[in-house]
């Protein structure tokens, strides 16, 4: 697989590594991974719905797939979510998602009573109500509020989730280490290794294609480096080529990168938005740090900003971070399509690809 670093974030949090990763300087960030062709998949009958649409911006037409029915067919589509929480253990030190919070849950039941999947928040956005309903599903609606999401019934819905067994892995010395990541200890594993061991586990857990699974760390980063010099990663999505999955950190240390569901708001979102990892048509604006790398990733121009743009929403007595999320018209389409004509979900005042892509 090729790995596309699409941004990162300053250089606030730095991590002293322990053990091979003495005194590196490493960086909170988000990646995604796009996959190779393989002209021998057999594609199913079921998959995943999507839809197709296009803005046009100074001239030219951008065209983008993303999941569910049109916001205009006052439609909803619920798409069915498997977690896969994942355990890892590297050497003497294991960080498992069965951890038990100071609120007496554990992490996976934590993340599944969040707002990601919860539906009894109200959200209104600049006075506006774009529904009570999961936060993904809010943001969708906010996005296309002027292209029809305001019908009432247009909803993009995780179903479930459905929580499959723990899933154990140990990666090797040469793939894995532990470091002091915002004063905490966190483990790191490389993302290459990892991802070869998730794209195993659809395929052994026989998870079907109209299903999107999510693997669940805690306190994990991942890295995009064979010497770990590459993290942190909170989380990243990608394609099998038959279905998007994605991955991601719930780190349980107030003001840390990937705060509780942060990180899986944000890969939860971006797969909602370019669930085959191919959004790539959008102005050249949008190229990462003023190169070509472009793609349609609705979270990562939002990192940099305080907190890296998470909000706090308050569930079943938990308050949960959740990040902000740019609108398409950030990408050029026009501002009558999203809510209040905002350019990011929260109402940040921002230029189009003000902060690259």
């Amino acid at each position: 697989m090729l790995i596309v670093p699409v941004a990162a974030l300053s250089l606030t949090g730095l991590i002293q590594a322990q053990e091979d990763q003495t005194n590196a300087i490493l960086k909170p960030m988000f990646t995604v991974l796009h996959p190779k062709p393989d002209a021998n998949l057999v594609q199913p009958a079921v998959k995943v719905p999507t839809w197709s649409g296009s803005y046009t911006y100074k001239g030219t037409e951008y065209s983008y797939v993303m999941v569910g029915k049109a916001p205009g067919s006052n439609a909803t589509t619920t798409v069915p979510v498997y977690i896969i929480p994942v355990k890892i253990v590297i050497k003497t030190s294991t960080f498992d998602p069965s951890h038990v919070l100071t609120n007496g849950k554990t992490v996976v039941q934590n993340t599944v009573d969040s707002p990601l999947f919860d539906s009894t928040t109200t959200y209104v956005q600049g006075g506006v109500d774009v529904g009570t309903t999961q936060y993904i599903d809010a943001y969708q609606r906010a996005n296309f509020w002027g292209k029809g999401a305001a019908h009432p019934n247009y909803h993009l819905l995780l179903g479930g989730p459905t929580v499959l067994a723990e899933q154990t892995l140990t990666p090797p010395a040469s793939e894995s280490s532990t470091g002091t990541a915002f004063g905490f200890t966190a483990g790191l594993v490389n993302i290459n290794w990892f991802d070869s061991k998730v794209q195993s586990l659809i395929t052994s857990l026989k998870i079907p294609a109209d299903v999107f699974p999510i693997f669940l760390m805690y306190d994990v980063y991942l890295s995009n480096t064979s010497g770990l010099s590459g993290c942190c990663i909170g989380g990243y999505h990608s394609f099998t080529g038959i279905q998007g999955y994605a991955a991601a950190a719930y780190v349980d240390h107030v003001g840390a990168f990937a705060q509780d569901v942060e990180a899986l708001s944000h890969e939860i979102a971006e797969w909602a938005d370019d669930p085959e990892t191919n959004n790539t048509d959008v102005p050249a604006l949008c190229g990462e740090q003023g190169n070509d790398s472009r793609i349609l990733e609705v979270g990562d121009p939002l990192e940099d900003n305080p907190n890296y743009g998470g909000y706090p929403y308050t569930v079943n007595g938990f308050q949960y971070t959740l990040q902000d999320l740019v609108t398409l018209p950030y990408f050029g389409a026009p501002p009558s399509t999203s809510v209040n004509k905002w350019f990011t979900f929260q109402g940040e005042s921002l230029t189009v690809c003000q902060n690259g892509g």
